[in-house]
């Protein structure tokens, strides 16, 4: 590819992420002088980070503190005021506000003493300093992720001030601006809690990782191993977009973004395949929704959810490896169905890179995915000791061949792209902190949870329906882990109340707080998809859901069988739930598809669905006449497609 043509490329990427993900609109300033003097303060926060994750950070409220200020002065100076503001030069008033951001850690570090002596009493200083932080938050906010989470924010903080005048069981004895200040800014659980605490040491360390392995092209290689491995077969490039998208997606945590990398490569791919636009683009969000639910990073949601509940790490990912591969098995059927309906082929082998020339130039980048692995499940070191350890063998892996190697430049590039990457999160993380430090001291979490039970009655199946609505709402707009965090105290609880598991609760809304970018009317992901494939955004959001359905049941399927978690389960039992959800999945895919070995009538299709629906139940009686069921349609399938090949 010519350097013009990969420049357009480039730019088409930019513009298509800065249309639908704000938080790709940062600047990219003109004089260089100030641009090195960005980039140093940017890399000094990350060798912050790496040397609190090997020899310790201050003492929480000053660690916590120090962290939100770094993030919210470089969010002044990497975002403007106005979406279309200047990106090139940096206002004077930014300069500023990111002084004030500074100052308000000083605070913290100078009267530490005096501010932890006077918890619930607070001062004037500490009045001050509290209002300019929660101001500074929600403006950062607003740049970075857009309108949604900052007004969420403020919405709370008038709930806390006016909670006299809600009726019902959403009222409150209400708060004076100087008690919610107090709390919000000296306490650990408000700006400073749990969500920046996390931001802090896990996702900045795996936002770091990922930031290297792309540094030393584990996104390339990715790419051409999908290729060199599916290429081939019938349907390819959709099959190529599911892999590639799946393996990128889980560790950079981003749908748009992800959609964005990988769509501008597999969807022109699809669509000269044969694949129509909508389709093409919805194989390419939901692949890359479906990245921040597979183990092992999980978008780092995985280490926020380990953090909340106060369980290890490797249950989630254990607990999610399942549910995540059945989401994968469901789009990979509809893709396969589609494309053997259609008559599509592959891409000639002839067009494609070979496996072993790609695993023998850059194979070796799988040491530190496979390292971590061993880390995370086999030494017994802590997640964050980990993961700083795995970025080291990263870039000592990226020593073995020239073509991967990282330049000192390249690494002082990762660790400016790192806190880039860490700032919108990092930012919208400490405004997660109001939503949930409101919801703590005003029990709305606990209301929220009353008001979903009292509307699903005594029936779970309408419980569990009303809080996938309820999180798929909260989740709209919203990047994935303030979109988890929101939906975990909002919806979670209301499934807690009913006696499910909070591990099993966490993951259900966790779900369909991600499904949000795939589901219309605010469809950011499938939306992004659609302005690479020139489809219709909406419909590519309803493609994205018919390929997406499997993902929509699994979630209700773990909560009346929690052996899909393979939660205390023998090995034959682990066994027997795999084999019948994954045949539950392919019958699901052949009902929406219409096709399994031919074009399917209406009552083939319609006991395709019912075989799919007993499947996925539970009940081994339901799950024996879905399995004969699901015979007779094979055998009915493959029958007269041949009777009309010998014909």
């Amino acid at each position: 590819m010519s350097d013009d043509a990969t420049l357009s490329v480039e730019e088409s990427k930019r513009r298509l992420l800065e249309e639908y993900d704000s938080e790709s609109r940062y600047r990219v300033l003109a004089d260089k002088a100030a641009e090195l003097a960005v980039k140093a303060c940017a890399i000094v926060v990350s060798l912050y980070h790496l040397y609190g994750a090997v020899f310790g950070t201050p003492v929480t409220l000053k660690h916590r503190s120090l962290h939100v200020a770094m993030v919210l002065a470089l969010g002044f100076i990497f975002y403007p005021f106005r979406k279309k503001g200047d990106r090139k030069t940096i206002a004077w008033y930014d300069l500023v506000l990111g002084l004030l951001a500074v100052a308000t850690t000083v605070y913290v570090f100078v009267d530490y003493l005096g501010i932890i002596g006077r918890a619930g009493m607070p001062n004037l200083g500490d009045l001050i300093v509290g209002v300019i932080l929660i101001l500074l938050v929600l403006e950062s906010a607003r740049r970075v992720t857009g309108l949604a989470l900052p007004i969420l924010g403020v919405v709370f903080i008038l709930y806390a001030l006016f909670g006299r005048s809600f009726p019902g069981f959403f009222g409150h004895r209400g708060y004076s601006w100087s008690d919610l200040t107090s709390f919000l800014f000296v306490s650990t659980d408000g700006v400073y809690g749990t969500a920046v605490g996390v931001s802090a040491s896990y996702i900045y360390l795996f936002i770091l990782f990922g930031a290297f392995m792309e540094k030393s092209g584990m996104g390339q290689f990715i790419n051409d191993i999908a290729l060199a491995l599916a290429g081939h077969a019938k349907g390819g490039p959709a099959k190529v977009a599911v892999f590639a998208s799946g393996l990128l997606g889980t560790i950079n945590g981003s749908a748009v973004a992800n959609v964005v990398t990988t769509g501008t490569f597999t969807i022109p791919l699809m669509k000269k395949t044969g694949y129509d636009k909508e389709f093409a683009g919805a194989v390419e969000s939901s692949a890359s929704v479906g990245g921040q639910l597979m183990p092992p990073i999980m978008g780092a949601a995985a280490f926020i959810m380990a953090e909340v509940l106060g369980i290890q790490y490797r249950i989630i990912a254990v607990s999610a490896i399942l549910p995540a591969l059945l989401y994968y098995i469901g789009i990979i059927v509809q893709v396969h169905l589609r494309a053997r309906k259609c008559g599509l082929e592959g891409i000639s082998r002839e067009n494609l890179p070979k496996v072993w020339n790609v695993l023998k130039e850059r194979g070796h980048l799988l040491i530190p995915i496979v390292f971590l692995v061993v880390m995370l499940f086999a030494s017994g070191k802590t997640v964050i000791y980990s993961a700083f350890m795995t970025i080291l063998v990263t870039i000592a892996t990226s020593m073995i061949r020239a073509s991967t190697r990282m330049s000192l430049k390249d690494v002082a590039d990762a660790l400016f792209e790192g806190t880039r990457s860490l700032v919108p999160v990092a930012i919208a993380c400490a405004t997660v902190g109001i939503v949930i430090g409101v919801a703590s001291i005003t029990g709305f979490g606990i209301s929220m949870a009353n008001a979903i039970v009292l509307l699903g009655g005594k029936s779970l199946f309408l419980t569990l329906l009303f809080t996938m609505v309820a999180c798929m709402i909260l989740g709209m707009g919203l990047p994935s882990i303030p979109a988890y965090l929101i939906t975990a105290t909002m919806a979670a609880p209301a499934l807690v109340r009913l006696g499910i598991d909070p591990l099993v609760s966490h993951l259900f809304v966790f779900y369909f707080a991600m499904f949000a970018n795939i589901t219309p009317p605010v469809a950011l992901a499938a939306f992004a998809a659609a302005g690479i494939s020139g489809g219709s955004p909406m419909k590519t959001g309803y493609a994205s859901l018919k390929l997406s359905l499997a993902g929509f049941i699994v979630p209700y399927m773990f909560v009346y069988n929690d052996a899909l978690l393979l939660h205390g389960t023998t090995l034959a039992d682990g066994l027997l739930v795999m084999l019948t959800s994954v045949s539950g999945v392919i019958m699901l895919g052949a009902a929406v598809e219409c096709y399994l070995a031919r074009n399917m009538g209406i009552v083939q299709r319609l006991l395709a669905l019912a075989a799919a629906i007993l499947l996925l139940t539970p009940d081994h009686v339901q799950g024996l006449i879905g399995a004969a069921l699901a015979v007779v349609i094979i055998v009915l399938q493959f029958y007269q497609a041949r009777k009309v090949m010998t014909a």
